[in-house]
């Protein structure tokens, strides 16, 4: 069976007399004007492709009608009509006008007289309605003709503009131009985690027979399911976000719009769309049926849709799309803090989850210590609910804070970086037992280029009013060490952690005159053009020690 062309060497008032024959009867005085509409329809309409995919734009209310003619050739030749909304539902039918090989022949001789026209109607012929279907789904009607036949599509879209995709086959031996679904198309929810979700689907014969040329694309949303991976563009589209022309084509390198961000990673890519209504996630993952979608929001109601796409014709074909919900977060775990006490905290930095603490006041004034240890870190106290700090810290960092009896804290930290970070925490009643020593105006170590020597170099530090012990310690290092040393340095640990070999000397010192606390000490005895990493610690009443930034020191080559 084969489009026919014979229509083009036709007069063509008189093929347009024979299509509108929507009755046995022909038009009467009463019904001119509705036959002269139908006729201005005609001139207005178009001829459908056959093997090739059309998109239509309709609009409201205004029906849109599509021909095709099949001519007979051999008995029941089969053909197939497949419509795709791409937005809201509208209604389709399929018309067929049947006439006799004596009544085609009149026309094909250029009877071009309207009363004969007429009088033709009267010749065996019949219009009738073989199909007919109101939805948004994808349908395909599948017929057989075993007569010449003109064919009539009628779309309607009551509701809103809109635009549909038809296509039109009747050669049913040469492959298929949409990949074939499974015998169960369902996609299947087979893991639910707090961020993730994982879904596996049976694969497309089409995969299996053409897998260079057919992939799955997924679609993710929090909205509900599509039922065409055209309807899913339109409505990305009108929630004001640009797609690039098909999902199916996601492997070329497009110029994504602003408030697009492509990811491509372990051969998959992803498209994320973002704007006030949400976020639509695209990933093509090439031919693999399983699947984890990452990155999910805990508690969350997400629909996940399917689509095998040929990459040829950018044709593709929807599974039954499903929906899942994301475990609901488990509440932060929570330690308590005791009076007195020092805990010291590692923060995941890739999580970014905050550490809960709570303390429970036995006096109406309390102290909250924080010591940074690694990284970066931020802290936020509530009281009774309400806040009362909230501020990123480094180095030593106090907060004195009144309240009432049995009133309660929350402290929360966070690690401000990617890499974990460590801090120490206490809280404390008793202002006059400090746990950590009187600190300087400065931590930095500092260096005198001048003094400098072959084997030797000078540092200073400053003090505090309050004696205290000073240790320090070297230690040799390469270039390519540097930046790591000074980046992995804990701050929180003490002497304890060092090499027997690397400590220095150890020695006390004070002055009324802060302006005056200010030591210096001449590190003897190193190599020529080496460098040296050089640390101080001080020492508290508690023994507990505070650490001094780093200094990296090169000795001079030559003197």
């Amino acid at each position: 069976l084969k489009m026919s062309w014979f229509w083009f060497y036709l007069p063509l008032h008189l093929l347009v007399m024979a299509c509108l024959c929507h009755s046995i009867k022909a038009p009467t005085t009463s019904s001119q004007q509705s036959f002269k509409t139908d006729l201005f329809n005609f001139y207005h309409s178009l001829i459908l492709a056959d093997g090739k995919e059309t998109t239509i734009h309709l609009l409201k209310d205004i029906p849109k009608r599509y021909y095709f003619v099949l001519e007979e050739s051999r008995a029941l030749a089969p053909f197939t009509v497949t419509v795709t909304p791409c937005d809201v539902p509208i209604e389709w039918s399929i018309l067929v006008h049947k006439a006799s090989a004596s009544f085609l022949g009149k026309a094909a001789l250029g009877d071009h007289d309207t009363q004969a026209v007429s009088k033709s109607q009267k010749a065996p012929s019949m219009v009738s309605t073989i199909f007919n279907y109101k939805g948004n789904s994808v349908e395909t009607y599948m017929g057989m003709s075993s007569h010449s036949a003109l064919y009539m599509l009628e779309f309607l879209s009551t509701e809103r503009d809109t635009h549909i995709t038809v296509y039109l086959t009747t050669d049913t031996t040469s492959g298929h131009l949409y990949p074939e679904l499974p015998m169960d198309p369902r996609i299947d929810v087979i893991g639910i985690g707090h961020t993730t979700v994982t879904l596996t689907w049976k694969h497309s014969p089409s995969v299996l027979q053409h897998r260079e040329n057919i992939q799955y694309c997924l679609l993710v949303n929090e909205k509900h399911n599509y039922k065409s991976l055209c309807a899913a563009e339109t409505a990305i589209r009108s929630s004001g976000m640009k797609l690039p022309p098909t999902l199916a084509l996601s492997l070329s390198p497009y110029l994504l719009e602003p408030q697009q961000v492509m990811i491509l990673s372990n051969s998959e890519l992803s498209i994320i769309n973002k704007a006030s209504s949400g976020e639509v996630r695209q990933i093509c993952m090439g031919t693999k049926n399983t699947y984890t979608v990452p990155n999910l929001s805990p508690s969350t109601q997400y629909y996940f849709d399917v689509f095998v796409v040929n990459l040829l014709t950018n044709a593709s074909a929807a599974y039954t799309g499903t929906f899942a919900r994301t475990l609901e977060e488990p509440e932060p775990k929570v330690t308590e803090l005791k009076d007195g006490k020092v805990i010291q905290i590692v923060l995941d930095g890739k999580k970014q989850k905050f550490y809960s603490l709570r303390y429970q006041a036995r006096h109406k004034k309390i102290q909250f210590t924080f010591q940074l240890c690694r990284g970066q870190v931020r802290v936020h106290i509530t009281k009774n609910g309400k806040t009362v700090a909230s501020e990123n810290i480094s180095g030593l960092r106090y907060f004195s804070l009144k309240g009432k009896l049995l009133d309660t804290y929350l402290v929360q930290l966070r690690s401000t970086e990617e890499s974990n970070s460590s801090v120490k925490v206490q809280v404390s009643s008793h202002f006059h037992k400090p746990l950590f020593p009187l600190l300087p105006e400065s931590l930095k170590i500092k260096s005198f280029s001048k003094l400098r020597t072959c084997n030797s170099v000078t540092i200073a530090w400053l003090g505090t009013q309050e004696e205290s012990k000073y240790c320090v310690y070297k230690k040799r290092i390469e270039e390519h060490q540097v930046w790591m040393e000074l980046q992995s340095a804990d701050r929180c640990s003490g002497p304890e952690s060092r090499h027997k070999s690397e400590k220095v000397l150890c020695k006390y010192f004070y002055d009324i005159n802060l302006q005056r606390a200010v030591t210096t000490e001449t590190i003897k005895g190193l190599d020529a053009g080496t460098l040296y990493l050089f640390d101080v610690y001080l020492f508290g009443p508690s023994g507990i020690p505070i650490r001094y930034h780093s200094k990296v020191v090169k000795t001079r080559k030559k003197c």
